[in-house]
């Protein structure tokens, strides 16, 4: 059986690294080789120059919409950021962090029956960086709602 790992200090980030830098980068290098065609280009008119850098920043923007992702875990929950949505859980609504193989990210079992994905976890490049964020994503799960399913102490 392997040795509990230490929990990290709250808040932690998990998001996937090298997908975000690909992203990015891809996202610079199309935007300045169409913004540099459309100016390249002298038959061109103003208004179609604009097009082209318009078209270049909305390809951007897309592909900074899908860096975005993340989860972020702090002491009283879980925000997941996802490509078009945001949503805060508590640590009582996660019941089982899941990443199965061939899973491309974890998903969360939440207490009101549905599965939510975790985009910011996901094995794509980085798969060995991935499993390790979901074992402590699921150790912090755990750990939390073991903690909140205590009895509260005694007053005096």
């Amino acid at each position: 059986m392997s040795e509990p790992t230490s929990l990290p200090d709250l808040p932690v980030t998990f998001r996937p690294g090298h997908t975000r830098v690909i992203l990015l980068t891809a996202g610079v290098v199309i935007f300045l080789v169409i913004s540099g065609i459309a100016m390249l280009l002298e038959q061109l008119g103003p208004g179609e120059r604009l097009s082209f850098v318009v078209t270049g920043a909305l390809i951007f923007w897309v592909l900074a919409q899908l860096a975005r992702v993340k989860v972020v875990a702090d002491e009283s929950g879980v925000t997941v950021v996802n490509i078009a949505s945001k949503r805060r859980l508590a640590w009582a609504e996660i019941l089982r962090v899941n990443l199965r193989p061939g899973d491309p990210w974890v998903f969360l079992d939440l207490s009101d029956g549905t599965s939510l994905p975790a985009l910011g976890i996901q094995p794509g490049v980085a798969k060995q960086r991935a499993i390790a964020d979901a074992r402590t994503l699921r150790a912090l799960a755990e750990a939390h709602s073991a903690s909140s399913a205590l009895p509260p102490e005694p007053r005096s």
